[in-house]
């Protein structure tokens, strides 16, 4: 039986600092020199060029690949963590930017029919450009970096020995940041086949939810505002 138009293994890149459903900047007015990105609060503590954000997935989600935007049939990870490098944070408002060195996956199943096992998941060309807009919904962009496009591989126990798909983004990743969460969310983010075994999809759609994003080289890595 083939698996081609069965199975969805998209990947996510996802990335980088903060979740959906987008809870605007702080409806209290800020000092003027408030930078995008501080913690402890809106308006709180500066996060400087240089610190690193985490994120896991948020609590009670999962990271799902699946063969189209309306289907629940493919790749499910119930583990997953991202992390950034923050690149600047000008004076809010404005445009934070990230470097998305880091992004995981765990605990994989699979309910396509043939697939008996997720081997591994994991995302290629790594770094990511990351921005983060303080504009209405909190907009996150990820893009490709200097070493190609955002990538996404997948190996897979089957019926029929190993199977190995790739799959490439051609254009951006776009989610939006949260600050009730203090996460980023991503949905349905298309990605197209590039390369693998004639068995796999032409196509997969990503979704997750990562949160809380943490500041962790500041002590007790407080969570992540955008303003």
């Amino acid at each position: 039986m083939r698996l081609h138009r069965r199975f969805a293994t998209a990947t996510a890149t996802a990335a980088i600092a903060l979740a959906l459903g987008a809870v605007p900047a702080s409806a209290t007015p800020l000092p003027a020199d408030t930078p995008v990105l501080t913690t402890g609060s809106a308006g709180g503590t500066a996060v400087s060029a240089g610190d690193v954000l985490a994120a896991p997935l948020a609590a009670g989600t999962r990271a799902t690949f699946y063969s189209s935007a309306t289907s629940a049939t493919g790749v499910t990870c119930t583990a997953s963590q991202l992390s950034a490098g923050v690149l600047s944070n000008p004076v809010a408002p404005g445009t934070a930017t990230e470097s998305l060195t880091g992004l995981t996956f765990g605990s994989c199943t699979s309910n396509v029919t043939g697939v008996t096992s997720v081997r591994s998941l994991t995302v290629g060309n790594l770094s990511y450009q990351v921005a983060v807009n303080d504009s209405p919904g909190l907009p996150v962009t990820v893009t490709g970096g200097s070493t190609g496009a955002i990538q996404a591989t997948a190996v897979l126990n089957s019926w029929f020995g190993p199977i190995t798909c790739t799959y490439q983004l051609s254009g951006a990743f776009t989610g939006n940041a949260d600050n009730a969460s203090h996460g980023l969310a991503f949905s349905n983010e298309h990605f197209a086949k590039s390369g693998g075994s004639v068995l796999c999809p032409a196509d997969g759609y990503f979704s997750a939810a990562y949160g809380p994003v943490a500041d962790t080289t500041q002590p007790g890595s407080p969570v992540v505002y955008v303003n």
